[in-house]
């Protein structure tokens, strides 16, 4: 996501690139310490901190969750951090209309680098997500029983007090003007 990603010129922004070809890295999602998915995605931007790529959706066929439908054409612009306890996905349909934005409440990613330039993003996923809709009038906290049942809490509670605080931050933030501005 650039500085306004629901404008289609942002959206279509071009990638980085390692030579003449754009710049590709996997991303890895791991979940309860086994990789969930692992995909291709286009690099976009990586200023140190905050790592942005697009992929398309790497699901298998659709995914409803009722409050919004993930399926093949929808295209994801991802936000990773490597200070922050979240990743945030940012969701266009194939005619790059906005969806919203999907935040998993994670680790902060571990981004390795091969020559200066990301081939792997890493991300641990710790159960707890937050949904909110294309006109900001929708924000949902998800998941809050996974997190409760993975135990995180007694293994590692500086790891689930992080979780919930970062969780707690995004719903406030979702709720108020300048949710994008966290993508800047």
């Amino acid at each position: 996501m650039s500085a306004n990603p629901a404008d289609p010129a942002s959206r279509s922004a071009a990638p980085a690139t390692v030579g003449t070809a754009p710049a590709t890295v996997d991303i890895v999602l791991v979940k309860a310490g086994r990789t969930k998915i692992r995909y291709p995605a286009d690099l976009l931007h990586d200023d140190g901190t905050h790592v942005v790529v697009r992929a398309a959706w790497a699901g298998a066929g659709v995914r409803d969750f009722g409050f919004v439908r993930f399926e093949p054409g929808d295209v994801f612009t991802e936000h990773y951090w490597r200070d922050r306890w979240y990743a945030v996905k940012e969701v266009h349909d194939a005619e790059g209309a906005l969806k919203g934005w999907y935040c998993d409440i994670a680790r902060p990613a571990v981004i390795t680098p091969a020559d200066a330039t990301p081939v792997e993003v890493v991300c641990e996923d710790l159960d707890l997500d937050l949904w909110r809709s294309a006109d900001g009038g929708t924000v949902l906290r998800l998941d809050e029983d996974e997190f409760a049942a993975s135990g995180l809490e007694a293994t590692d509670p500086r790891a689930a007090s992080a979780a919930r605080a970062a969780l707690d931050a995004l719903e406030l933030r979702a709720r108020e003007a300048g949710f994008e501005a966290l993508l800047a």
